[in-house]
């Protein structure tokens, strides 16, 4: 069967012209990529048109079901006609599908194909106004489940949809940014977990992932007000006996179980180092850390820090555990 690539004439909810382009992406799945989008954009065009309608007072004397229905139509064909043409919407989108396309492979075009048509599925469209004339078979155009003809499609749909198209190129990306900040989190902070880890005892990767977790791998790291550093990873609190730098910042804390904002006053120390050493320091000195110290497993280590009271979150232990055995610090060598 020859399947032409001209279909910019066809509704992408027209059964048939679904099934072509479902056929033209495992064909030649840049050409389909580019007529999908643009049948995104026709449908988008189509929903802002019936939005605009509907906003407009329908009191005439011209005004009836016949009047509704063939401006219906017309908006139809008129969202085709501007979308062969484009207002930008059909280009961004083969843009950001086609982000490095030149390293990927033909599957990931047909997949990124496929993820478009199945949110043009999605969208339910608006029946034509029934109801004109018994043997009226309008209908029969639509092959999608009905809704209100008065139904519009939310805005949070709409942006549903668009989220849903770009958020695989964007996990990717994430995931290559979120693993290079981890590995520089790593590679920056490794030397003063190896010294803490010879006065405590703690294995590096421990004093780490728990590093990680206190401040986001460096993302919400405690700052100063002018946005410098307190080297403070740790979150450690400063008491009435502590006698450095302070710096007060909103945090939440755990009370019965209940997530509270609070106000805390958190040391601030000169260098990661010091930072570390405090912590180390802070360990040895308390006694409900003694089983900490003698940690020998990620369980033993997160499960101690929690009943040892270093944090309210009631979750903490196991969200350390967590980071513990993600592949962040497994791959590592920390010897």
């Amino acid at each position: 069967m020859v399947i032409s690539s001209d279909i910019s004439s066809k509704l992408a909810v027209d059964a048939k012209s679904v099934d072509d382009l479902h056929l033209m992406a495992k064909k030649n799945p840049d050409e389909a990529l580019q007529k999908v989008a643009q049948q995104f954009e026709a449908l988008f065009m189509n929903m802002l048109l019936k939005s605009m309608r509907e906003a407009t007072p329908k009191d005439g004397i011209f005004d009836s079901q016949q009047t509704q229905f063939f401006t219906q139509m017309y908006d139809q064909q008129l969202a085709q006609k501007i979308s062969t043409k484009g207002i930008g919407i059909a280009d961004m989108m083969v843009q950001q599908l086609s982000r490095n396309n030149k390293s990927i492979e033909p599957q990931t075009s047909i997949g990124q194909t496929n993820t478009i048509l199945s949110a043009i599925n999605s969208i339910q469209q608006a029946p034509l106004v029934e109801g004109m004339h018994p043997n009226d078979k309008s209908g029969q155009l639509w092959s999608v489940q009905r809704t209100s003809s008065n139904a519009v499609m939310p805005a949070g749909k709409i942006d549903s949809v668009i989220e849903g198209l770009t958020a695989p190129i964007q996990t990717d990306v994430q995931k290559k940014g979120a693993s290079s900040q981890s590995g520089n989190f790593i590679d920056k902070l490794l030397p003063h977990a190896k010294i803490a880890s010879e006065s405590t005892g703690i294995p590096p990767n421990f004093m780490l992932a728990q590093a990680a977790l206190e401040s986001g791998w460096g993302k919400h790291e405690i700052r100063h007000a002018d946005n410098s550093p307190t080297y403070n990873l740790f979150g450690i609190k400063a008491g009435a006996n502590w006698k450095g730098d302070i710096v007060e910042k909103t945090t939440t804390e755990y009370i019965n179980g209940v997530p509270q904002k609070a106000i805390e006053k958190f040391r601030a120390y000169s260098s990661y180092a010091e930072g570390f050493n405090d912590y180390a320091k802070l360990l040895m000195d308390n006694p409900r850390y003694a089983k900490v110290l003698n940690s020998t497993d990620a369980a033993t280590f997160a499960n101690g820090l929690q009943r040892a009271g270093y944090a309210t979150d009631p979750m903490y232990a196991e969200k350390l555990i967590r980071i513990l055995n993600s592949e962040k610090l497994q791959n590592r060598e920390f010897i």
